[in-house]
């Protein structure tokens, strides 16, 4: 479906993108996936799992690592020492990392709002991220902003919230690429769970959100490889159309 699509890259763990190294590696930049959950730990712990080395990475024929760091866990300090680590050998290799800046607190629900994708926690996220050499940060959409002042924890400028952005989307947004050395290193939006008829209109807004923040990209997941194949393609299509459009452009 990657190919198909027009993909820039694919990204998976080592199990699937190994099983087919041999076939596909040459055809499509393969980025993968270093740690990721492992949910047969009971109750799930949700943490963030190395499963191979980035040596493997590279002997596989990957042009990029990727991993996660679940910002605001009790396993997020491990996690950054073991990912610094091997983003620091996998530019000695000559490969580009790719982080996945995700919060995960249960404490960071307060009075009925989730603030996991407010844009001020996010962007700290982000800002994190970049600090250990992400050459890109994946990050959610921000839905709302307020995360430090609601929760009370953090330091911040009461400016965040007065004068760097407003409650719109795309400031919301743009406020996540600043975090990123004023968009120096690239931030790519996820394109989120599948909700079933309405995940091409979901995309393309998503696209045009992230374009117009200064944003350089969307991974789309669940709502392109859940579908059968012509649907999943047309999203990514349209996903592609937006960045392609010359009329789509900085807000």
């Amino acid at each position: 479906m990657a190919i198909e699509g027009g993909c820039n890259a694919v990204a998976s763990t080592f199990g699937v993108l190994s099983a087919v190294a041999r076939k596909y590696a040459h055809k499509i930049p393969f980025v993968v996936k270093l740690n990721h959950n492992e949910l047969l730990t009971y109750p799930n712990s949700y943490d963030q799992v190395m499963f191979g080395t980035v040596k493997e990475a590279w002997n596989l024929g990957a042009v990029a690592v990727g991993a996660t760091i679940y910002f605001g866990s009790e396993e997020s300090r491990r996690q950054l020492i073991e990912v610094a680590e091997a983003f620091e050998y996998a530019h000695e290799l000559g490969m580009a990392t790719i982080l996945w800046c995700y919060l995960r607190n249960n404490a960071f629900k307060k009075d009925g709002v989730d603030y996991h994708s407010s844009a001020d926690l996010t962007g700290q996220a982000n800002h994190l991220g970049v600090t250990i050499k992400a050459d890109i940060v994946k990050q959610k959409l921000p839905s709302n902003n307020g995360g430090f002042k609601a929760i009370g924890f953090g330091r911040t400028s009461e400016k965040v919230y007065t004068e760097l952005t407003t409650d719109h989307p795309i400031d919301l947004c743009r406020y996540q690429v600043a975090n990123g050395y004023m968009g120096r290193v690239g931030l790519i939006n996820s394109g989120g769970e599948s909700h079933g008829a309405s995940d091409l209109k979901d995309a393309v807004v998503t696209a045009i959100v992230n374009k117009r923040a200064g944003g350089m990209g969307l991974i789309s997941g669940r709502k392109a490889f859940q579908k059968p194949m012509a649907e999943g393609i047309e999203l990514l299509n349209a996903v592609q159309d937006v960045y392609l459009d010359k009329e789509v452009t900085i807000a």
